[in-house]
């Protein structure tokens, strides 16, 4: 097996986001000086430039709803690829935009419509397809950190210092509140709804059951854990924390008591992603070097390329048939598996 590049393009600054389009046809990179360009997926052909968010633009997400941004100005816009303009934009108050996320498109139905969960310092809202306002939650007791919707698009997971509140999002009540005595950097759902993971500052990762509450704690990594993510069946967990990848198996009773299977790097670990509906794990370190592994095998490593420089951000397009490699040169690599 082997990284091929496909394609490459240069931004004028650190690659802070990447983001596929449902179909893999399109793919976004926002920089972290503002511009966000759309690239043809296959081809690298630019498809759409947007001068991005005043002071830096924070993060993309996309979903069949539409690709939107969100940035240290407070804004969240809406994006229109096919006419390269903007559609409408949504503001908050002197807040940064940090976390946007859209309720998982297989969730979606006449009962539970398209939303897109936007978080910006210690303010929550729930936003329509149209950038109008769905919900808006009481303030959260610290800056929200992290958000995670479930599998089934009915709870979201919101993460600030001191714990975590698993919002109902169709009945806009608190579900449960979890108390986690430190700040958490990341969270993410088994594909089964059954785990919720969150990285953590301390440094450490901590799984819920949210059903019955049931929790775990595995530390002693090297240092903060910054990347946590599930396969698509739900055993494997991947996470960063150090010079090593670490996955978990999440089977049966969960993770307590087992070894988890050790990817080493040569530098420190700062991008994971497991394909979406296969086995594969992209992993990127800080000295640039790209990873394929098949953590369920005796011998997982399956693929290597060296980048010039820091990896940033990692994305696979949505059939799993492209890699996307985000550098802090604020160079985009766009990698097929062969």
């Amino acid at each position: 097996m082997e990284l091929v590049k496909q394609w490459a393009a240069s931004l004028d600054d650190y690659v802070i986001d990447l983001a596929w389009s449902p179909a893999g046809d399109y793919l976004a990179v926002a920089s972290a000086a503002g511009p966000i360009v759309v690239f043809g997926g296959r081809d690298g052909s630019n498809r759409a430039s947007f001068e991005g968010h005043e002071d830096g633009t924070n993060v993309l997400a996309w979903s069949a709803s539409g690709l939107v941004s969100g940035g240290q100005d407070g804004r969240i816009v809406w994006r229109d690829v096919v006419a390269n303009q903007d559609s409408h934009t949504f503001a908050f108050e002197r807040a940064w935009v940090e976390h946007l996320a859209w309720r998982p498109q297989k969730s979606v139905s006449a009962e539970r419509p398209a939303l897109l969960a936007a978080a910006a310092g210690r303010n929550l809202r729930l936003l329509r397809p149209d950038g109008s306002v769905h919900h808006t939650f009481p303030i959260a007791p610290k800056s929200i950190s992290a958000l995670a919707w479930s599998p089934s698009g009915r709870l979201l997971a919101v993460a600030y210092f001191g714990g975590v509140c698993l919002w109902d999002a169709d009945s806009l009540t608190a579900f449960k509140e979890f108390a986690y005595s430190n700040s958490i950097h990341k969270l993410a759902w088994s594909c089964d709804g059954k785990w919720l993971v969150s990285g953590n500052h301390d440094p450490s990762v901590h799984l819920w059951i949210p059903e019955s509450g049931f929790e775990f704690h595995m530390s002693g990594y090297e240092g903060k854990v910054q990347e946590v993510c599930f396969d698509h069946t739900g055993r494997w967990l991947a996470t960063s924390g150090g010079s090593e990848g670490c996955v978990w198996d999440c089977q049966g009773n969960g993770p307590e008591g087992r070894e988890p299977a050790m990817l080493p790097h040569e530098a420190r670990l700062c991008a994971v992603a497991f394909q979406n509906g296969h086995g594969l794990l992209a992993t990127g370190s800080e000295d640039g070097m790209v990873r394929l592994w098949s953590p369920e095998r005796s011998s997982p490593l399956r693929a290597t390329i060296k980048l010039p420089s820091k990896v940033s951000r990692i994305a696979w397009s949505g059939d799993d048939t492209l890699l996307a490699v985000g550098a802090a040169s604020g160079v985009t690599y766009v990698f097929g598996v062969k």
